[in-house]
């Protein structure tokens, strides 16, 4: 009842919800739009291919295994270069073109567009029904209408793509171990994490009345190095964050002890990155839009993260991907994909170390593949790129690599390095209790 109240308060403060679209144009839902709202067809020129339901579990692939991967008989088509990334400027994000000017020893290898992301059947069904009930509302910082799916699969603004990217699926409860490493001066650091997500949007059976203002539940343990293991944190998402500010406590085993921590949103610095990332950058952007205006630029090809098996591989030593100045490019693919480029200003009355981003988010999955940083002078201070693949036993088209560069300072953040883990688990059972910060003294 008061999460309904807090709606309608909500709502007479800022008028009139967002118009949905009409069933008309949702009908092209699965016609000549794909199920989540992207072009079936390819491009006029056929480097871009048309979707074809998204790549297949191949027959080598059983439960458990890092995911084989299913194009590496693909041929490289070319190489973008500091001699020759001119040419391709206008394919480039900003960053990535001021990376690979930057670094000689950091190049694009470009293979074929291989149209890849699926999701399940009932994310499909119920991206379906989102597209003529789904509405922002609290001038953009809320959504009512949806559940499960993608909420504005044929959106009309920069708002309603970032809410896809946001709520776009990335499986139901899930444990993940692996490592990030943040790069200083050439040098890594790394750290390793016991990971469990339970979200609660993209839940089977999940109906806008049972979410109750809740994104996801998330908790991790670090194991590794030996002076930081045992550190835990667990965070509590909502869906509407100012109606509701994301909750998080920390434990820390020198005086075993739980604490609330005051932030973990928008610029706040994320635990143990030394610095170089906001909490708002997990998953390239997470969490309350109201910062931001959101200009919505437009749909561009541009060469992006994509298929990225070969650097998902078992056995890879983590110091054979995390170089230096950049990752390994030879262990990272690129392809042409169709992107909706979206233009995030701060909002005068806001702060954030960010004054600026754009963002290329990917039209067959709503997954954010790369974002420029600007600072408050306009100067562009930083490059995000995610690195997926298709988890196709679920289906499930997320990263498996987040990079951040900071160009200015020549250092970088790498997270989500599995290599020598055991594979995600898809099974696991969890319950919301089991992110409590009861849970969290219990389980340390």
């Amino acid at each position: 009842m008061y999460r309904k109240i807090g709606i309608l308060l909500l709502m007479a403060c800022v008028g009139q919800a967002q118009a949905k679209v009409d069933s008309a144009q949702a009908a092209r839902l699965g016609q000549d739009l794909t199920p989540l709202g992207a072009e079936r067809a390819g491009n006029a020129s056929g480097t871009i291919p048309a979707w074809t339901g998204g790549v297949q579990s191949p027959a080598s692939y059983s439960s458990g295994m890092h995911h084989p991967d299913p194009f590496a008989s693909d041929a490289q088509l070319y190489r973008v270069d500091r001699g020759n990334v001119g040419q391709y400027a206008s394919l480039l994000p900003e960053g990535l073109r001021a990376l690979v000017e930057r670094y000689p020893e950091f190049y694009l290898r470009v293979f074929p567009t291989r149209r890849s992301a699926s999701a399940p059947q009932r994310i499909y069904d119920a991206t379906r029904l989102n597209a003529v009930n789904a509405e922002l509302i609290a001038n953009g910082n809320g959504i009512r209408g949806a559940s499960a799916g993608i909420p504005f699969p044929l959106p009309q603004d920069g708002t309603e793509v970032i809410w896809n990217h946001i709520l776009h699926y990335k499986g139901e409860q899930i444990r993940i171990i692996n490592n990030q490493a943040v790069v200083i001066n050439g040098n890594p650091h790394y750290i390793k994490r016991d990971r469990l997500v339970y979200s609660v949007y993209n839940r089977e059976g999940m109906t806008e009345d049972s979410l109750d203002n809740t994104l996801l539940y998330y908790k991790y343990k670090v194991t590794a190095p030996a002076k930081l293991s045992g550190t835990a944190l667990v965070v509590q998402d909502t869906l509407d964050q100012v109606m509701a500010t994301r909750k998080a406590w920390r434990y820390s085993p020198d005086d075993r002890r739980v604490r609330r921590l005051p932030s973990l949103a928008y610029d706040s610095p994320q635990p143990d990155t030394s610095g170089l990332a906001t909490a708002d950058v997990v998953d390239s952007f997470n969490g309350a839009p109201d910062r931001y205006e959101w200009q919505l630029v437009g749909k561009r090809e541009m060469l992006m993260p994509y298929n990225s098996y070969a650097v998902h591989q078992k056995g890879i030593p983590y110091n054979d991907i995390v170089k230096s100045k950049t990752l390994n490019p030879e262990l990272l693919r690129y392809e042409l994909h169709r992107v909706w480029v979206v233009d995030a200003t701060l909002r005068p009355s806001f702060k954030h170390t960010y004054d600026r981003r754009r963002f290329y988010i990917d039209e067959d999955s709503w997954q954010i593949l790369a974002v420029d940083l600007y600072d408050q002078n306009g100067e562009l201070v930083g490059l995000q790129e995610s690195h997926p693949i298709n988890y196709y036993e679920v289906p499930m088209f997320a990263s498996t690599l987040e990079t951040l560069y900071d160009l200015k300072r020549g250092n970088y953040f790498v997270d989500g390095l599995d290599n020598n883990e055991p594979m995600y688990q898809f099974d696991v059972k969890l319950q919301p209790r089991d992110f409590s910060p009861q849970a969290l003294r219990r389980d340390n």
